[in-house]
Order: C-alpha cells, then sequence, then structure tokens
C-alpha cells in the first residue's frame, strides 16, 4: 500500500518548529508491515487542496497533520471534505467533548472553538485526550485518510490509541520483511561500504542503505530474516569491534548497558569537552547505576585542585598533552574509587592552536583498574560544537572496546 505523509504548518516552514513526524510515522508502521513513500509540507491555508488533490490520485493511505485547530487558516477539514465531496455537520459528541474540556480547566469556551465540532458526514472521529480538536478518519473503496492534530502531544497518543488499531485491520497481517541495523563507529561511510557492500548486495533481494552521522554510520539492511542473517555474518565478520551496537542504541546507551551487566563504575574528567561526556552518560536511563563523578577541570589550576594532576607536569608538556591526559584520568580514578577513569584536554579552537598541536587536537585517557593508562591523540579540526561530539565520541569509543577486560 502506498503511504504518504502531509505536514502543515507556516511554522514548521519558517524552521520556527522542527518536524518531528515523518520519524514518529515511520518508525510505527514498519512494524505493521508500512512503509512511507513520500512526505510533503505546505504553509497553512490552501496550499493544502494542492497537496492532498495530488496525493489522493497515488496513495492508499494518507496522514494529514495540522490544521484542525479553531483559527481561520485551520481549513483541512473543509478542503478535505471538499475534495471528497462531503458535506460537513456539527458533531454533538464532539461539541460536548470540547464543552467538557473547557468547563474542566475553567475557560469559557467561544463561538469560534466550536468550528472544531465541524465533521465530514461520515467521518470516524478520533478522540484526542490531550487537546480539543479530534483527529478525523475518512474512508472510501480505495483509501484510508486520517487527518491529525499537529502538535506531538497531541498527534502521538491518538495515532497509537486510535489509528494504529485501524491500520491493523488493513495493513499485512505478517509482514514479510524486517529491518536490522548496525551502528559503527570511528570508520567513514564510504570505507565502510567499500568493506560490506558489496557482499551485502550479492543477496537476492535486500535493500541495503547507510546514514552517517559524525563519529559514527548506520548499516541497514531491510529483507526476509534469512537475508538479515546473512547480511549480518557479513557486517560481523568485516566490521568486527567497529560496530558498537546491533540496532540503534547510541554509543552511550552501549556504555551504560556494558558497564551496568559488569557491575563497573564510571568517573570522567573533563577539559576542552567541558562535561559534554558526563551529559551523555548522565542522558542514559540507568546511569547511576554506573556513573559515580564528574570533574570539568577546564582550567590549569582545577587539573592540579581538583584531580592532582602535577603543576610542572602541566608547564613541562602543557595542559594539552599525554601526559596531562593521563594524570587527569588517574586522578579522576583515585578521587572516585570507579573501575574506570576516561580524561580529555585539548584544543577546540578556533584560537590557541600550534604547529606542533593545532586547533582540533585532542587527547583521551582511560584509566582503568590493574591495567597501564591508555592515551589516544586525535585531531578534529571542525567547529567547537562538533569538537566536543567528536571527542567525547573517541572517548566514549575507547571505553565501549575496553569494557570487557
Amino acid at each position: 500500500m502506498r503511504v504518504e505523509v502531509i505536514n502543515t504548518g507556516t511554522e514548521i516552514l519558517l524552521g520556527n518548529v522542527v518536524n518531528s513526524h515523518l520519524a514518529f510515522f515511520a518508525k510505527e508502521l514498519f512494524p505493521i508491515g508500512l512503509r512511507i513513500e513520500r512526505q510533503v509540507t505546505v504553509p497553512d491555508g490552501t496550499a493544502i487542496r494542492d497537496a492532498l488533490s495530488e496525493a489522493l490520485e497515488r496513495a492508499e493511505v494518507i496522514f494529514v497533520t495540522g490544521g484542525l485547530g479553531p483559527t481561520t487558516d485551520d481549513v483541512t477539514r473543509e478542503i478535505s471534505a471538499e475534495l471528497l465531496d462531503l458535506p460537513m455537520h456539527e458533531s454533538a459528541e464532539v461539541l460536548q467533548a470540547i464543552a467538557e474540556r473547557f468547563a474542566r480547566r475553567g475557560i469559557v469556551m467561544t463561538e469560534r472553538v466550536k468550528r472544531q465540532a465541524q465533521v465530514p458526514v461520515g467521518a470516524t472521529v478520533l478522540a484526542n485526550a490531550c487537546g480539543t480538536a479530534p483527529g478525523l478518519y475518512l474512508k472510501t473503496d480505495a483509501l484510508h485518510l486520517f487527518l491529525l492534530p499537529g502538535p506531538p502531544r497531541e498527534l502521538k497518543p491518538m495515532f497509537r490509541e486510535s489509528v494504529l488499531p485501524i491500520l491493523k485491520t488493513i495493513a499485512p497481517q505478517k509482514p514479510t520483511f524486517a529491518c536490522r541495523s548496525f551502528r559503527v563507529v570511528g570508520i567513514g561511510e564510504s570505507n565502510v561500504e567499500a568493506l560490506v557492500g558489496e557482499e551485502i548486495l550479492a543477496i537476492e533481494g535486500i535493500e541495503l542503505g547507510y546514514c552517517a552521522r559524525p563519529g559514527e554510520v548506520d548499516v541497514r539492511c531491510i529483507g526476509t530474516p534469512e537475508m538479515l542473517d546473512r547480511a549480518e555474518r557479513i557486517v560481523l565478520s568485516k566490521l568486527g569491534d567497529q560496530i558498537a551496537a546491533l540496532d540503534e542504541s547510541s554509543l552511550e546507551e552501549t556504555v551504560v548497558r556494558e558497564l551496568t551487566a559488569r557491575g563497573k563504575k564510571l568517573a570522567v574528567a573533563e577539559s576542552c569537552t567541558g562535561g559534554f561526556v558526563a551529559h551523555r552518560i548522565t542522558n542514559v536511563p540507568g546511569a547511576s547505576a554506573v556513573f559515580l563523578a564528574g570533574f570539568v577541570t577546564y582550567a590549569d589550576e582545577a587539573k592540579t585542585r581538583e584531580l592532582g594532576v602535577p603543576a610542572d607536569l602541566i608547564a613541562q608538556h602543557g595542559a594539552v598533552s599525554a601526559e596531562v591526559a593521563r594524570a587527569m584520568a588517574a586522578g579522576a580514578m583515585e578521587k572516585s574509587d570507579a573501575h574506570f577513569a576516561l580524561s580529555t584536554t585539548g584544543i577546540a579552537g578556533p584560537d590557541g592552536g600550534t604547529e606542533a598541536k593545532p586547533v582540533g587536537t585532542v587527547f583521551i585517557a582511560l584509566a582503568s583498574r590493574g591495567n597501564d593508562v591508555q592515551v589516544q591523540q586525535h585531531k578534529f579540526p571542525t567547529d567547537r560544537e562538533n569538537f566536543k561530539w567528536l571527542a567525547s565520541q573517541a572517548a566514549l569509543d575507547l571505553l565501549r572496546r575496553s569494557i570487557a577486560w
């Protein structure tokens, strides 16, 4: 079945609101055997008519988001009814639900709000537990049209509670395909493709794709379980320990999961990343079971005071050096009594670089009980934000590879 999405809202096209609906729909639909083939975004108002007219000629399932509110630019209901040649009527059920919601909140309901009770004849009303504008389901012999509210806090529960049950009655009962992702770190997209692409594509019928982000690449395979098992064997044999996860888990989620499984504790000491490594770790639910402490020692004096890094070591080698990174990691482990301690020290730029240590240089160290401190040097010549991300990515990957000790 061809599935299309029409997102409405001038605020999206002005950049004031990030459109997250497509990702939500795609993830909810895939497990029931449906995939989105086209998505468009149009401003509020009559532009919806052109977009919906085109979609009606191609698609069997259409989702339209937004334009169901009470104001003059909310015209999704009216345009949909017009294109399907359906008269509108006021739904007493919807009007009562709106009135009760306003009464609970102690707000007077205006005449304009009552517009949301206008429903095309024959439409199924989709209750909105989080707002006043109901969703609508319009069905013909060859079409399933869903009109849904724009705010995610209203759309998501409505979709899961009302839309998915309908879709499951019309979607393939047993999807013939599945998706398997492999998160790869420390290697670029073109190198990943060179290692696995040709062999995977030799599997007849499989769909292969890549999604590259700073410091990592997702290898995505779609096919039957047998195809995916063959692809997984290729990926594992060619990429080995560069695979951080056999799903879409983030690097920090993998680290927290592995530390938890082994009962190990972590501390971090950060200079150039300014606490970003700790931020990523503590964003993971359950991080409190493994994360003990984070030291943000941006100034040289703080490295000495908080971590015990000798001042003469900094004077001799510079704050950005393998020696200082090693001392920072050792100091963090001693102060926190953690099993592992990561440290970062570098030059984020745009100033401060030298010929020997240009902007983008970072030293990362990992201390672990019973082992020598490991130190890595990297160069990430980019803007400050990306530098911090890439440095944290390298630090977490160093930890991930070492946890099994």
